[in-house]
């Protein structure tokens, strides 16, 4: 195909991407025929996966609202994918005009995307950086410019986490962030689960496993210890769209197929 004059030339237009996948689900135009190919593949084993990536959309809109009405205006969205309608800066800067937003990550053209759309934004920092590497993210120069650590942070890491495998300790991960962090701050997770699809989800990691980023999905108790060192906010871990919905468009009629959970924990005062 003919590369695309937004797809930076170091960008194999043959491998699927997991953000471009997701944008794709999105409704995105920002994806090439391999990542609508895998994602066609995915829809036809799991014709609800376009549902459960809007609601896991419609899940951030509302923690960053929340976090907001709570005070916190600085966010580090890691693993933020390609830009759409309503991402995390929209939605926080239009709760509070003073919200700061980092982007990250490791998808170059998610990154070459969110920079080209956020040029004239003062208030946003795009970032090329892989979340199991949290050090260079908290080291980064644009990052320490525009977030004061001495103050709280939303850190949002929004369906990402079940692309860091085991052996790539999550927890490890988390708990660095943390400790980056004062208390007041938070943590916002969504993720992929095979509770009570196991055939399926085990299907869609076996497809995933073509990418750069295979797929780990996690149990509601495996989500739940990733909160570690946060109190959990009502109303705990739960499936995605029941996170504090904000009306019944956000709560599907049928969601038995709808697999994922989601939560949000507050950072307290020991450090």
């Amino acid at each position: 195909m003919t590369r695309p004059s937004w797809a930076p030339a170091d960008v194999d237009l043959d491998r699927p991407s997991v953000a471009r996948v997701y944008d794709y689900y999105l409704g995105g135009l920002h994806n090439f025929p391999a990542d609508r190919a895998m994602a066609q593949e995915a829809i036809r084993m799991w014709p609800e996966l376009p549902l459960m990536m809007q609601a896991n959309r419609a899940f951030l809109r509302r923690a960053v609202r929340f976090a907001v009405q709570q005070g916190v205006t600085q966010f580090l969205d890691i693993g933020s994918g390609i830009p759409t309608a309503g991402n995390s800066h929209e939605v926080a800067q239009q709760a509070d005009s003073s919200s700061r937003v980092v982007y990250v990550d490791v998808d170059p053209v998610a990154v070459a995307h969110s920079r080209a759309i956020l040029a004239d934004d003062a208030a946003t920092v795009v970032v090329q950086a892989d979340l199991r590497d949290p050090a260079r993210i908290l080291a980064d120069e644009s990052v320490r410019g525009l977030i004061d650590f001495d103050r709280p942070v939303a850190i949002l890491l929004v369906a990402v986490l079940h692309f860091v495998a085991d052996e790539d300790d999550p927890q490890a991960v988390i708990a660095l962030l943390r400790d980056s962090v004062v208390p007041g701050s938070f943590l916002v997770i969504s993720h992929a689960s095979q509770e009570g699809q196991p055939v399926l989800a085990d299907s869609h990691q076996r497809l995933y496993a073509r990418t750069a980023t295979p797929m780990t999905m996690r149990s509601p108790r495996e989500i739940l210890a990733l909160f570690d060192g946060f109190d959990v906010v009502e109303p705990g871990v739960v499936p995605i769209q029941k996170w504090r919905p904000e009306g019944p468009s956000e709560v599907p009629g049928d969601a038995k197929r709808m697999v994922g959970f989601a939560g949000v924990g507050r950072r307290g005062s020991a450090r």
